[in-house]
């Protein structure tokens, strides 16, 4: 209800006696006054002193914004980070920021305390942070009209979002701000100008490179709030989100963008829905922006190579009844009278051919002719991909005023760390100013020492890989004979399908999947290190030197057991009588042979694990980890009321997104991207297993952010940076790797070699393949050393049987040139690299002609750039001589003292001609 006059009366008086009487006590010095004082006022007034500050983003006065929080405990070494503190801000407020102090008292531990900084207008209207930043601001609403429709727009009205959240501002002509010319851009409100996020980029570029010791002390690398929370002087730096994400906030200067962006984008029943880019643009900033732009172009692009080989899939599944060489596989009257040769020595026995059956059929869902197609799509769609996203990225440029943001802008940005670890100074050509330097001698040492620990690395890797392969080898032998009277061959579904292949293959993927992960959790830690340790100039430089770093690693863990069964498995046999050791005899690993159904089979089930596993683990470990620990966190907090769980204790309890938490969601992504690429012609689904998962990871990575995260620091960015040039990279590498694959791992080629030169009725068709693909040995020529141990062989094998087959083509026993080499076999590797360097010539031929038909920047887009660019010339100009002439005016016709122009290669002459 609302006060009335005599209510207040009444309160005022109680009040004044309250206050006199806590004068008049004998306990006026006594540290509980203030508190004791403060519970009379709140038991007099019933008003929260602090109930305006709680979850609210301003300094009680709730008029001046909290743009950064700082938070600290008091601990051992107390006196010394005192200091530090107290000096730090005292510089901060040198500078001209604001602060605002919390004791501990108040918080829900009763131990953190945490300071409130606000940065007034002076401070961000400052020409040095403003020019160093290149913040652009609004002069102009765009008078451009649009013109761009899209035909048939109505369909995709279900997928779209409210007009307010996907264009939350109005679109501005911008110029870089100068406080100069303060009057020529749109301030209606001086508090509301800068938007949070260019706010919390000003403040935390000062906090970057503030002092914290005195100045008689002399030591100039003793700053920056990195430093500080590296030494637990901080324990937090960040600045604040604008709401709870559930829910509105009650203030009604306060935006709640982070609500919208929970309701409209982070819920996973959104996941048809655009993104709000705009959106997340204006609360993250530019680089966060962009990542989501490219993720959600990327899972759109992916919908059309999903479409395409599942289409490939279902050909495979459809023409099952034609597949001629499975049927003969599994046929008892020809693969039932094949005897095959042990596949390992001592514990192998000899075997028939049709109890590959299982295995040859699901090879053809993979191996067959839609295979050959769809590696060429893909190798077509990569290009498609990488050139639209260009003109996405061209569009996004020029509707967040970044088509001047160039990187060279980011070199005047040097990172703290190397201007501290830095003390050699020389001159800097460009801006004539002495700035630090690494000597040559000391980068040479450290690039070397980073590259060498580089190589230690994927050394480790390799081996890793190597230790893998022998696990194959010398596992296979026991499996074999474990499941030659295994219970399992009796289970009616999947017994027939648990052999020893399927059960080394699984277990060493298995395997393969478990080293993988921990050699990243060790490495990542180690890739941070060598990039500190080489001192990188810049913000940009640093990301590009970890990309690469973190990119070559992953590229070896990740692909190289791909690669060994692609392009190594099955290659280096030898033949019964000389086969060929991993490590010599000596260590009796023989190399693994193929299936007769091919490879292809065993490196798709490589995919699918490797591939499935990352992305599983992926996702449980980015939602799941951070929640659970939010979770624990803050369980003391959730029993708080609202009015006394502050929005800066709030974000305290959430995790800290960190500088390089976008690092990984890129890396994450671009490995998928390498699956789905490098190895496709052996697994046509893997797009559509990659969609599924990124439809989930927009989502996962945009709830993360939203509720699990504090807000991070709002930083520029243009582009995706290095990984374009890494995407492009594999684009070129995953042509020539599908070529292999098709023409070395699938057996396409030998089955066409055969059907059009060796069929031996003249016919085009696949009669025979399987009997003219397998070479004869002699079993009495097989030495002791490779036959199977007494008690190994099957029942049905008896001394009648005098020879085996083996997959290869070489002469029988009893020729002239017994076990060397067909013709036919040199016909086929001839037809191998034919196809080789057909395919991959005429997709570089397509790929080249799509990437030089399509432009960069859309035209529409370059048109507009010229025209806004014109514009803001115009406007710059007419403001300059109305100023000129206000001051001629004012002056009585006197020498101009007007501020220097932004264009100075306008005369003063040329405008005096204008204004006359």
């Amino acid at each position: 209800p609302p006060i009335t006059p005599h209510v207040c009366v009444e309160t005022c008086e109680s009040l004044s006696g309250s206050l006199a009487s806590l004068a008049c006590s004998d306990h006026s010095d006594s540290p509980q006054l203030g508190a004791q004082t403060l519970e009379q006022i709140d038991s007099l007034t019933g008003i929260d002193k602090h109930q305006q500050s709680k979850d609210s983003v301003f300094f009680r006065d709730g008029l001046r914004r909290i743009d950064f929080v700082l938070s600290y405990v008091d601990d051992k070494d107390g006196e010394r980070k005192q200091e530090r503190r107290k000096v730090y801000e005292a510089n901060l407020e040198k500078v001209g920021l604001e602060l605002e102090t919390e004791d501990k008292l108040e918080s829900e531990d009763g131990k953190t305390y945490f300071v409130k900084i606000h940065a007034p207008w002076e401070v961000l209207a400052t020409s040095t942070y403003a020019d160093v930043l290149k913040i652009k601001v609004p002069f102009k609403a765009n008078d451009i009209p649009d013109r761009s429709e899209i035909p048939m727009n109505w369909l995709s009205t279900p997928f779209r979002l409210p007009e307010h959240v996907m264009h939350p501002e109005p679109d501005y002509f911008t110029a870089p701000f100068n406080k100069s010319k303060s009057d020529f851009f749109l301030i209606d409100d001086k508090d509301t100008f800068f938007p949070p996020s260019t706010r919390n980029r000003i403040v935390y570029y000062i906090l970057s490179r503030c002092s914290y010791i005195k100045d008689e002390c002399g030591e100039k690398d003793k700053k920056g709030i990195k430093r500080l929370l590296n030494n637990g002087t901080y324990t937090a730096a960040f600045p604040l989100h604008d709401c709870r994400y559930w829910t509105r906030s009650k203030d009604a200067n306060c935006e709640s963008e982070r609500y919208s962006l929970y309701k409209y984008w982070a819920r996973f029943l959104c996941f048809f829905k655009e993104q709000p880019l705009n959106l997340i643009r204006k609360y993250y900033g530019e680089k966060i922006g962009i990542y989501f732009a490219w993720l959600g172009f990327y899972t759109e692009m992916l919908l059309f190579a999903a479409i395409v080989g599942t289409i490939c899939f279902f050909y495979g599944f459809l023409t099952y009844e034609d597949n001629q060489w499975s049927k003969e596989i599994c046929s008892e009257e020809i693969g039932g009278n094949i005897v095959m040769c042990p596949l390992c020595d001592k514990k192998c026995s000899y075997w028939k051919l049709n109890t590959t059956c299982n295995s040859s059929w699901q090879s053809h869902l993979f191996d067959n002719v839609g295979t050959v197609f769809f590696a060429i799509f893909m190798g077509i769609w990569v290009t498609l991909f990488l050139e639209f996203w260009k003109r996405r990225q061209a569009r996004l440029e020029y509707e967040w005023d970044l088509v001047d943001f160039e990187e060279e802008q980011q070199q005047l940005q040097l990172r703290p760390e190397y201007e501290t670890k830095c003390t050699n100074r020389k001159l800097n050509r460009i801006t004539q100013e002495m700035e630090p330097y690494l000597p040559i001698t000391s980068k040479c040492a450290r690039t070397c020492l980073s590259g060498a620990t580089v190589l230690f690395w994927i050394s480790l890797i390799i081996a890793c890989i190597i230790g893998v392969i022998a696990y194959r080898l010398a596992v296979y032998a026991a499996f074999a004979s474990i499941m030659k009277d295994s219970p399992t061959a009796n289970l009616q579904v999947v017994g027939p399908l648990i052999t020893p292949q399927l059960a080394t293959s699984v277990t060493a993927s298995c395997i393969n999947f478990v080293i993988i992960m921990i050699l990243n959790l060790m490495y990542e830690k180690v890739a941070v290190w060598i990039t500190d340790m080489e001192i990188p100039k810049t913000h940009l430089e640093y990301e590009n030197k970890l990309t690469v770093k973190m990119f070559l690693f992953q590229f070896v863990n990740y692909y190289s057991s791909c690669f060994y069964v692609a392009f190594f498995k099955g290659k280096f046999v030898g033949y019964p009588g000389d086969y060929a050791y991993m490590f010599g005899k000596w260590s009796k690993l023989r190399n693994e042979e193929c299936d007769p159904g091919g490879c292809l089979i065993e490196l798709t089930t490589q995919l699918v694990i490797v591939m499935t596993g990352k992305q599983v683990w992926g996702n449980i470990q980015e939602a799941l980890v951070p929640w659970l620990m939010n979770w624990w966190g803050s369980r003391k907090a959730r029993s708080h009321p609202e009015t006394l769980y502050s929005r800066w204790e709030q974000d305290h309890d959430l995790q800290g997104f960190g500088q390089l938490g976008l690092f990984y969601e890129y890396l994450e992504m671009v490995v998928q991207f390498g699956f789905i690429t490098l190895f496709v012609a052996s697994f046509p689904l893997a797009p559509l297993l990659a969609l599924f998962n990124n439809i989930i990871e927009v989502r996962v990575d945009a709830w993360k952010l939203t509720t699990q995260f504090r807000r991070p620091v709002a930083a520029k960015a243009h582009s995706i940076g290095a990984w374009q040039e890494i995407l492009n990279g594999m684009a070129v590498l995953s042509v020539v790797t599908n070529a292999f694959i098709v023409a070395f791992t699938s057996d396409m080629i030998p089955r066409l070699v055969y059907m059009y030169a060796y069929q031996p009725e003249g016919e085009i068709n696949m009669k025979g393949y399987i009997n003219n693909s397998l070479s004869v040995f002699n079993i009495s020529a097989i030495p002791l050393d490779n036959r199977p141990e007494e008690g190994e062989n099957p029942f049905w094998f008896n001394s009648s049987i005098t020879t085996c087959r083996y997959r290869d083509y070489r002469y029988p026993p009893g020729h002239e040139k017994q076990y060397s080499h067909t013709m036919q076999f040199w016909h086929i590797l001839a037809a191998k690299l034919a196809f080789i360097i057909i395919m991959e010539h005429i997709v570089f031929l397509v790929k080249f002609f799509v990437a030089w038909m399509i432009p960069d920047i859309p035209s529409d887009v370059r048109a507009r750039v010229k025209r806004e660019r014109y514009l803001v010339q115009e406007y710059l100009h007419n403001y300059e001589v109305e100023k000129l002439k206000l001051q001629l005016s004012q002056n009585g016709h006197k020498e101009c003292t007007c501020a220097p122009m932004i264009y100075p290669s306008l005369s003063k002459h040329d405008v005096l001609s204008e204004c006359l």
